[in-house]
């Protein structure tokens, strides 16, 4: 990542229930915390930040905890499982997630895999709102396979005012190489670094990652 002019990097592998991609139970995850730790203090000028996608159970729970969650320095919230559902339980399932205090933003919003999975049923427009309204980001994963959210939305997401991370859904460091796919797209929705969350600074960033905390808790 380094390499690539990134300033910081976040880890973020999947939760608990996703026994498929080998998901971190709390006590891995805590490990994995430890050696995050150990890797800042060795490394100089580059920033790991701690993180997790969590899956959104079906009924809109997150698959940690609160406490587990506040630990951690970024939210990805997605949802992995139990796409047959009707669009407005799976508007509400999501909608659930995206007003927890916790989640920094919804991943590939619509689930679909290209070529092979068709996306699931889900009112963008109301998710939309309610990131405009919580100061939730939406993910733009610039995967291949994936490239969700598209340029329509992105779109909208401006117009809202809501932020957007692209990443490249990385399970490897050659994924990495992706990205030019989810900049493109987000340039093809009008979008700018103002509209981009990991276009700031780590400095920025943390900002943002606490303020909307805050304001989802309803703190001053």
């Amino acid at each position: 990542a380094r390499d690539r002019g990134y300033s910081y990097l976040a880890i973020t592998d999947h939760s608990q229930s996703l026994g498929i991609a080998r998901g971190l139970s709390v006590k891995r995850l805590r490990q994995q915390h430890r050696e995050i730790r150990a890797a800042r203090r060795e490394l100089d000028g580059f920033i790991i930040l701690t993180g997790s996608e969590v899956d959104i159970l079906p009924d809109g729970r997150l698959d940690y905890p609160d406490g587990v969650l506040a630990r951690l320095d970024v939210v990805i919230a997605s949802v992995h499982s139990h796409f047959g559902m009707a669009e407005r339980e799976m508007t509400e399932r999501i909608l659930r997630a995206v007003r927890s205090p916790y989640v920094t933003a919804i991943g590939h919003l619509t689930g679909r895999l290209l070529g092979q999975r068709d996306a699931y049923p889900v009112d963008v427009g109301a998710v939309i709102e309610a990131c405009a309204e919580a100061g939730t980001a939406l993910e733009l994963n610039a995967h291949a396979e994936r490239l969700d959210i598209t340029d329509v939305v992105c779109r909208r997401a401006r117009e809202a005012g809501v932020k957007v991370m692209i990443n490249t859904d990385a399970h490897r460091a050659e994924h990495y190489a992706m990205m030019p796919l989810g900049v493109a797209t987000a340039r093809r929705g009008w979008l700018g670094p103002r509209d981009v969350l990991n276009c700031m600074d780590a400095d920025e960033l943390r900002e943002f990652l606490r303020a909307g905390r805050r304001r989802r808790r309803g703190a001053p």
